[in-house]
């Protein structure tokens, strides 16, 4: 056979031919074999590809094989020798999202990694989680405020974690689809970014190197999503569970709201008080969309699992782990297996220690109607809490409270934001972007369900 040069492959794909699977493999083995010394595929060739996909999408099959080839172009989890029921979650990312939070220790209280109803195995989630950039915040960035806390375990200690706590929150290893490390660093310079097929090829290979048996996908709509419209994110919501279910993954999205902050905080250190107060029992009432969105999620997750006969009954049975207490003991339990100093959760406001703080007041009284949630993101990463490119540092105490809702009636110089940082000077911009962004209304406005629709391979319910 003759051989597959890198330029070929680009100009098949350029041309709007289907690549053959032998062309991707070949692709993807270039860029994760290459040495400096020995440029199999350079970076303007990989840009090309990234462009040419970007333009021209890709077929089923196609996005089948990248993802597959993406997936195992390094080190995959195996987790077999755990005999249990392995199941994640994964957000396309917005404004203080932080239900993985409460998502782990939720299914980790049900599971335990061990068998507990006869003849249904045990539940474990190795769940891989990312990094702040742009508007949207990360994981790894709020579980790093606790002291201690090692999100970089190796696969070894990933099994180790997930057999004595159900559950192990952690980032990409180097050796963890590594194949995406470079398509996703040039995909950030290339304009490239928002492609579907990208995106699903990227997200999927690192879920599936988990060797998961369900995923349950987030997928945000709405001023503060990723995608620019709801068409779109439904699309990619598709291709997504397309591409975990041919992968013989259960995989289910949900189209969720995202058009406000969820929860009441939106940062760093204050998403995991946040989640803290509400596994400890104290529930704010501006933390009421986080508490459903992380209940519902759950409940899918459980249903899957086979730990609920409909995801309703598993997001009552979330909800009753929460108020319990047992999701909290999970917590601790994965916390201190990772390293964590136990003691900031005896009083986590107390660990909170902004040099800097503004309260925004509303300048009339109204209805809170709409926000651009985009912005509100930006003003959070403006505060410090957030970087603005791959590598910068973030501020653990930096962020912004939410005290008012959609469709909240707001009095004259009633708070509506609480800005914090550690530098007084970065107060100034973030206030005037959530000044500009809100709108008032004198009558109440319609607000959409948090829930918008629901893709399964059987189909879309809304």
């Amino acid at each position: 056979m003759n051989p597959i040069h890198p330029i070929d492959v680009v100009l098949r794909k350029r041309d709007g031919h289907s690549l053959r699977d032998e062309e991707i493999h070949a692709f993807i083995r270039a860029i994760v074999e290459r040495t400096p010394e020995r440029q199999l595929v350079t970076d303007a060739q990989i840009a090309a590809f990234l462009m040419a996909v970007f333009l021209r999408g890709l077929d089923a099959r196609e996005l089948a094989t990248l993802t597959s080839v993406m997936r195992f172009s390094g080190d995959t989890f195996d987790a077999t020798p755990l005999k249990t029921f392995t199941v994640d979650k994964h957000s396309t990312g917005g404004v203080g999202d932080k239900t993985s939070l409460l998502i782990a220790p939720i299914l980790a209280a049900v599971g335990l990694a061990a068998p507990t109803l006869e003849g249904i195995p045990g539940i474990c989630v190795p769940m891989i989680s990312g990094r702040s950039l742009g508007h949207t915040g990360g994981t790894l960035d709020k579980l790093e405020t606790i002291p201690g806390f090692n999100t970089q375990l190796n696969l070894q200690q990933l099994a180790e974690t997930l057999k004595q706590c159900g559950a192990a929150l952690i980032g990409q290893t180097p050796r963890i689809v590594p194949a995406d490390r470079t398509l996703y660093a040039l995909r950030d310079h290339t304009g490239t970014v928002e492609s579907p097929f990208l995106i699903t090829a990227s997200i999927m290979s690192k879920k599936l190197a988990e060797s998961l048996n369900a995923l349950v996908l987030d997928v945000k709509v709405g001023s503060g999503a990723f995608m620019p419209s709801y068409e779109k994110s439904k699309f990619l919501a598709e291709l997504m569970v397309q591409t975990g279910e041919t992968s013989g993954t259960r995989t289910v999205a949900l189209l969720t709201s995202m058009n406000e902050p969820l929860g009441r905080f939106s940062g760093n250190w204050i998403e995991v008080w946040e989640c803290v107060d509400i596994m400890q029992g104290r529930r704010h009432p501006v933390s009421r969309d986080l508490i459903e969105l992380s209940n519902i999620l759950s409940g899918w997750m459980l249903h899957l699992a086979g730990r609920a006969s409909t995801p309703e009954e598993g997001a009552r049975l979330a909800d009753q782990i929460l108020t319990s207490g047992d999701a909290y003991k999970a917590w601790l339990k994965i916390i201190a297996a990772q390293g964590g100093d136990l003691s900031v959760f005896e009083n986590p406001a107390s660990h909170h220690k902004p040099t800097a703080s503004r309260i925004l007041k509303a300048s009339q009284s109204g209805y809170l109607a709409s926000m651009d949630c985009k912005q509100v993101g930006w003003a959070v990463q403006r505060l410090g809490a957030g970087r603005a490119k791959p590598g910068d540092p973030v501020s653990a105490h930096a962020g912004i409270e939410s005290h008012v809702k959609l469709g909240d009636h707001i009095e004259e110089g009633q708070p509506l934001f609480t800005l914090f940082s550690e530098d007084a000077s970065l107060l100034d911009e973030p206030e005037q972007m959530l000044q500009n962004t809100l709108v008032l209304t004198a009558e109440p406005p319609v607000i959409e369900p948090l829930i918008r629709e629901t893709i399964s391979a059987s189909g879309a319910q809304p």
